[in-house]
């Protein structure tokens, strides 16, 4: 006759009506978070493959054209904090709605911008309005899937990222060598469209959301709580510094083909981000990385790829350049999948809060990295946007490192009760 413990667990778990992989509604909503997840990043980027044309036409150096991603990002970074409280009265679905309706309009208004400002102050609305959407996606997951599935959950949004990432450049810059960068940009937005029309007809409804009140008082006490857990923080710091690497590569490589001794138009630029589809395999498979290795494993696995894709893209060769491209991003993807599951599984309470203030910092960090790179890229070429990577790099093995550290410490210290 089996324990009681055993009975009591198989109770839980059949009386758990969270989805999971094979009930029904998980494979709509895993394909609806993946839509989203695609129009996010596809919008929010969709000016970093034709910076270089961008430049061109608006007489701009590559530091002041890249605003026009790091506005979007940051505009998202501030903004995703106040929008994912009011997720938590108004529902997730409602918010993650209300932020893709929103985006995909000025999308269609971005094409028109007259001059170089007004293109990042509607880059700038845009990304605000996109913040909606990352927080209340990662808190609507967290409450309608079941904790063992839900890396893998999180894993298949974040595969939609990259998809979008990869798919938003690659038609913008093959139909920005035909007809213009302001076409490339018209048609990333009438796909978002569709993207946004599949997500609102495929999602579920929550079934385990409870609406709670717009209490500032109460989201500074959730917010100072998550910021005194030490393992959010360190989540969040990684997530930034990941960013960073990423956000400087995207941002200046544009820049670096375009130029001797690679010369490449500007569709084939725009083909290199299908290297992308590498982070949609490497994001997906990270709950089986997390399984074997753990999570601080897998975090230094994935740091270790992305610091070899950096040095292997130093060499002037195309070929050496787009294994660089294939490490950087397979690495970036399964650490931030990592983290970012990480943090849906360590809070408990204010959810959408702590997701929110994970993207918050990945944001800064695209925000800081695109900048920085651009900025390293003008003062001392490819190395320069490197060392920016590199030194990211290793602020992520060291915030692992020390949590490895304190970890171990805290295992060794004699417990109240014990004692």
């Amino acid at each position: 006759m089996p324990p009681a413990s055993t009975k009591a667990a198989a109770t839980s778990a059949s009386a758990d009506t969270r989805l999971a992989p094979g009930a029904p509604g998980y494979r709509r909503l895993s394909l609806a978070l993946f839509a989203a997840g695609l129009a996010t990043f596809a919008l929010l980027y969709s000016t970093q493959a034709l910076l270089p044309a961008v430049s061109a036409e608006f007489g701009a150096t590559a530091s002041a054209a890249s605003w026009t991603v790091s506005a979007a990002t940051g505009a998202l970074a501030l903004c995703v904090l106040p929008l994912s409280a009011l997720s938590e009265r108004f529902g997730r679905r409602s918010m993650m709605t209300a932020s893709l309706t929103v985006a995909v309009a000025v999308a269609l208004l971005v094409p028109l911008a007259p001059n170089l400002e007004s293109l990042i102050a509607l880059r700038a609305l845009q990304g605000a309005a996109l913040a909606g959407l990352p927080a209340s996606a990662m808190a609507y997951l967290a409450e309608e899937v079941r904790p063992k599935a839900l890396v893998a959950a999180i894993g298949l949004f974040v595969a939609g990222n990259s998809i979008g990432g990869m798919s938003g450049r690659l038609v913008t810059g093959w139909v920005a060598q035909m007809w213009g960068w302001r076409a490339g940009l018209a048609a990333v937005g009438l796909t978002s469209l569709l993207c946004a029309i599949a997500f609102r007809a495929l999602l579920p409804k929550a079934r385990h959301f409870t609406p709670g009140t717009l209490n500032p008082k109460a989201l500074a006490r959730t917010v100072r709580g998550h910021l005194s857990d030490p393992l959010l923080v360190r989540l969040y710091v990684i997530g930034a510094l990941f960013m960073t690497v990423f956000g400087a590569v995207y941002t200046v490589i544009g820049y670096r083909l375009v130029e001797a001794p690679f010369s490449l138009p500007q569709g084939v630029i725009g083909s290199i981000f299908l290297v992308y589809l590498v982070g949609t395999v490497s994001s997906a498979a990270a709950g089986k990385l997390v399984g074997r290795l753990g999570r601080r494993g897998a975090l230094y696995l994935a740091v270790s790829t992305t610091a070899a894709g950096l040095l292997l893209s130093l060499a002037d060769s195309l070929a050496a350049v787009l294994a660089g491209l294939v490490l950087i991003t397979a690495g970036f993807f399964a650490g931030h999948a990592v983290a970012s599951s990480s943090v849906s599984r360590t809070a408990k309470t204010g959810r959408a809060q702590a997701s929110a203030l994970y993207q918050s910092a990945y944001y800064l960090g695209s925000s800081a990295g695109g900048t920085l790179g651009a900025i390293a890229f003008h003062a001392g070429g490819w190395a320069g946007t490197v060392l920016i990577g590199l030194v990211a790099v290793l602020g992520v093995v060291s915030v692992t490192l020390y949590g490895s550290h304190s970890a171990r410490l805290e295992a060794r210290r004699p417990h109240p009760a014990a004692a």
